[in-house]
């Protein structure tokens, strides 16, 4: 049985947990940032903090055999890939998780790390790049690039030929419509249809989506 760690420790460590279960696999240890956060995984111990990581691997007869998962989802990207490239300069691997409920087209390239989760399909050509997440029932279609770091909120759909920059966020429900770009860290949020290009960093609303400020 493969052995698995999660950084963070809240729904989306419940959500994850599932699919490695489906994988026959077991986590062992979550880790997390907020010292307030508590395991929400019955029987597995959290530890705290890079120097909580570090402690708990120095601890650990044997890290070939385990590999990783990051546990934080929504518009935090920056973070998410901080820390698998933490997993990755110790040695540990962020594998690509893929439900067995998902569709993958046979000539989609999926990135290091990435996640797509049930019900949601990436299509023909779609390129996704390191840590991204294609949450449950988001549609990523045909052609479409996602830079890394990307979270597809679940029920979104990026219809084809769409890009989007790196650590952006695409909310619950939103459309994207064909050859729309999506800039680097922009946000958009949840039930929006984008119908033109969204700036670097922007925050858009709305049917269609609107700029309503920048971060």
């Amino acid at each position: 049985m493969v052995h698995y760690i999660l950084w963070g420790s809240a729904g989306h460590a419940l959500v994850l947990s599932d699919l490695l279960s489906l994988r026959q696999a077991s986590v062992i240890a979550l880790f997390d940032n907020d010292i307030q956060a508590r395991s929400v995984l019955e029987g597995v111990p959290i530890h705290y903090g890079e120097q909580g990581f570090l402690a708990w691997k120095g601890s650990c007869d044997n890290t070939t055999e385990v590999q990783a998962a990051v546990a934080i989802g929504g518009s935090r990207g920056i973070d998410r890939r901080k820390v698998a490239d933490l997993f990755r300069t110790h040695g540990i691997t962020v594998p690509i998780l893929i439900h067995p409920h998902a569709y993958v087209a046979a000539s989609a390239r999926i990135g290091e790390g990435s996640q797509i989760l049930a019900n949601s399909m990436v299509g023909s050509k779609a390129i996704l790049g390191a840590d991204c997440i294609v949450n449950s029932s988001a549609n990523v279609d045909h052609e479409c690039e996602l830079a890394s770091g990307v979270h597809v909120a679940p029920g979104a759909t990026l219809c084809g030929c769409v890009s989007v920059g790196e650590n952006s966020f695409i909310g619950a429900g939103a459309c994207v419509l064909p050859r729309v770009v999506i800039g680097r860290g922009a946000i958009v949020g949840a039930g929006a249809v984008v119908t033109k290009d969204v700036p670097d960093r922007a925050v858009v609303a709305g049917n269609p989506a609107r700029v309503v400020r920048y971060q």
